[in-house]
């Protein structure tokens, strides 16, 4: 008889989920990730008492109760020096075009798009110019989002640009979900609660092992890129990959804003993240602390080697990943999950919600 039930190959928030759920039922699950750390991407550390985001900054947030109970702060647009309000609202309507009421916004967004001609968008820059209008994609959607994905915005797919929320009212909060929020002690040690009394095996090369590894237990959930499970051998799918520089300021306070945008193509960074500022609030108790730690993030294409971060869901890609899924539908030993396994763009909620459900699933 195998070891274990289920081996879970990363300890992100996917594996993290699915394993508690197993493990609550019943089951005896091994957790194995290659980093030295549990919690994949939303990974937390401590420096000087602040929980630096060391693969980027993370705002959980759902409007779903069920998520929320399983288990902020809203950044600002730069642009040549120029400060706009994110998300897209009625501060940042009035400093564009001086309006001052929902109307006269509403208003300007339609003229702008009728004058772009646009009638069904077929891609982010004409979905963008219909929601906000050509100024604001100009200003503060255009260069930011070409710098993130590397590719002109009418060659990315229109759904990209639905995940940023507009909003007609004085409402800073960036995301429109009914729960927002940061976990108290980070990221980090939610997951570290989540897996909780579950054997967990650090530093551990699933595919140096695979064989071995895959003995040990009946079922194995994978969440790392599918086109790696099969040594790309349909060729590799596109990611975009980010890197940080990260540096520890002896000064209290650098921008007082947890993350500033930066929208213009020119500024090779998308964006500085402060880190305190997401726990803390922008007030003596934030300032208490004589330090301060801010990330540079830059995005780039993805190569061997590089962390991948985000799928890039073209048609191109989405034709290849659908017949790296026909290869997966072979492996019936195998669970594909999360965001690289599915190579789905995917927030934080919906990869719980997408493991809660598999676990009922499997564990029916």
């Amino acid at each position: 008889m195998a070891a274990y039930d289920y081996l879970i190959v990363g300890a992100g928030l996917y594996g993290a989920v699915f394993a508690r759920e197993a493990t609550d039922a019943g089951k005896k699950v091994l957790v194995i990730d290659i980093r030295p750390n549990v919690a994949g991407n939303v990974y937390t550390e401590d420096v000087e008492g602040i929980h630096v985001h060391k693969y980027g900054a993370h705002i959980f947030h759902t409007n779903d109760r069920r998520v929320w109970n399983y288990i902020t702060r809203s950044p600002v647009a730069n642009f040549h020096g120029e400060l706009y309000s994110l998300p897209f609202n009625m501060y940042t309507f009035n400093k564009m075009w001086g309006v001052v009421t929902p109307e006269e916004a509403a208003a300007k967004i339609e003229e702008q798009r009728r004058e772009a001609g646009i009638t069904e968008p077929k891609n982010l820059e004409e979905q963008a110019i219909s929601l906000v209008g050509t100024d604001i994609y100009e200003k503060l959607i255009k260069g930011y989002t070409e710098k993130q994905w590397g590719r002109p915005c009418t060659e990315l797919p229109a759904f990209i640009i639905k995940r940023l929320p507009v909003r007609l009212t004085f409402d800073n909060n960036y995301f429109n979900a009914l729960y927002q929020g940061i976990p108290v002690g980070g990221y980090t040690k939610m997951v570290e609660n989540m897996l909780e009394g579950i054997e967990v095996r650090l530093s551990c090369d699933y595919f140096a092992n695979k064989d071995e590894l895959d003995a040990l237990a009946d079922r194995v959930v994978y969440t790392g890129a599918i086109d790696a499970y099969f040594n790309y051998q349909l060729g590799p799918l596109e990611y975009r990959s980010v890197r940080f520089e990260t540096e520890l300021l002896d000064q209290p306070n650098f921008q007082g804003n947890a993350a500033v945008n930066y929208t213009d193509r020119e500024t090779p960074w998308t964006r500085i993240i402060e880190h305190k500022w997401f726990e803390f609030g922008k007030d003596a108790e934030g300032n208490d602390l004589p330090k301060t730690v801010i990330s540079r993030e830059y995005s780039s294409e993805w190569k061997p080697g590089d962390e991948p971060y985000y799928p890039v869901n073209d048609a191109k890609n989405g034709a290849l990943y659908e017949k790296y899924r026909e290869l997966a539908a072979g492996e019936t030993k195998v669970i594909f999950g999360g965001r690289l396994g599915e190579y789905k763009y995917y927030d934080m909620d919906a990869v719980i919600a997408s493991a809660l459900a598999k676990a009922v699933e499997e564990l029916a």
